[in-house]
C-alpha cells in the first residue's frame, strides 16, 4: 500500500473506501501517524457509526481485528452523486408535459422521504421538525427550528442541493413536498436564497392545525 500523508477522518474514511478492510497497522503505514492516533480516530468513528470492527481469527495466537466502513461510512466517504443528481434532474425538468412532470416530482419527494421517515419521530409538528433537523445533520446539511414566532419554522441555514438550486429553483418546490411528508404538515416555503432571502424558511400552510401553534408555546 502507498504512503499516504493523512491525518484527518475523512482520509481516514477514504483509505478504508478503497481498500475494504484494514488493520490498525495497514493504517499505521498508509498515514503516517502513530498506532495510538490511528486506534482513537478509529474508536471516535465507530461510536460515529462510520466504521466496524471485524474479528479475524486464525488457528494460531490472538485474534486480530480489521475495520471497514459501515452503510453510513461508505456514504461519507466520498462519491459523485452531485453529478449523477444533477444530470437526473435535468432529465426530469426537461419532461414536457406539466402534468407528468408535476407527478414525476411528488413520487421523487415521496421516495426520498421514505428513505428517512424511520428515522423521523414525534407526535407535534415542533418533534418532528427537530427530528428531521437531527436525521440532516448526520448528512452535514445544516437545518435548524426557528420557535419564536405563532408556528415553527423549518430554516434551511445551509442548502442541501447548492448545484441543483443554482440551475433550477424547482429543487426548493421538491424539498417543500419532502419535508411535508416528513413534517406531517403541509409545508410553504416562505422565504428563499434564491429571492435574496437570507435563508429559506418553511413553515406550516396559514390555517395549519392548532397543535403547531400549541408545540411551540
Amino acid at each position: 500500500m502507498d504512503h499516504v500523508a493523512e491525518s484527518s477522518d475523512d482520509g481516514l474514511l477514504g483509505l478504508l473506501r478503497k481498500s475494504g478492510s484494514l488493520s490498525v497497522s495497514d493504517l499505521t503505514r498508509a498515514t503516517g501517524v502513530t498506532p495510538t492516533a490511528v486506534r482513537q480516530r478509529l474508536v471516535r468513528l465507530m461510536a460515529e457509526g462510520l466504521v466496524n470492527r471485524e474479528v479475524n481469527r486464525t488457528n494460531r495466537g490472538r485474534p486480530s481485528h480489521r475495520y471497514a466502513l459501515t452503510d453510513k461510512g461508505r456514504r461519507q466517504s466520498g462519491s459523485n452523486f452531485a453529478d449523477l443528481a444533477l444530470a437526473l434532474w435535468h432529465e426530469v425538468r426537461a419532461v414536457e408535459h406539466p402534468e407528468v412532470r408535476r407527478g414525476l416530482l411528488g413520487r421523487i419527494a415521496k421516495t426520498m422521504a421514505r428513505m428517512y421517515a424511520s428515522e423521523v419521530s414525534g407526535t407535534t409538528t415542533v418533534e418532528r421538525m427537530d427530528s428531521v433537523t437531527r436525521v440532516l445533520s448526520e448528512r452535514n446539511v445544516p437545518f435548524e427550528v426557528d420557535r419564536s414566532g405563532e408556528l415553527p419554522v423549518l430554516t434551511a441555514v445551509g442548502c442541501p442541493y447548492p448545484d441543483l438550486a443554482e440551475h433550477d429553483r424547482g429543487i426548493c418546490a421538491l424539498e417543500r413536498m419532502m419535508f411535508s411528508e416528513l413534517v406531517g404538515e403541509g409545508l410553504r416555503l416562505s422565504e428563499c436564497r434564491l429571492d435574496g432571502d437570507e435563508c429559506c424558511r418553511f413553515e406550516p400552510r396559514r390555517g395549519a392545525s392548532k397543535e403547531a401553534a400549541t408545540a411551540v408555546q
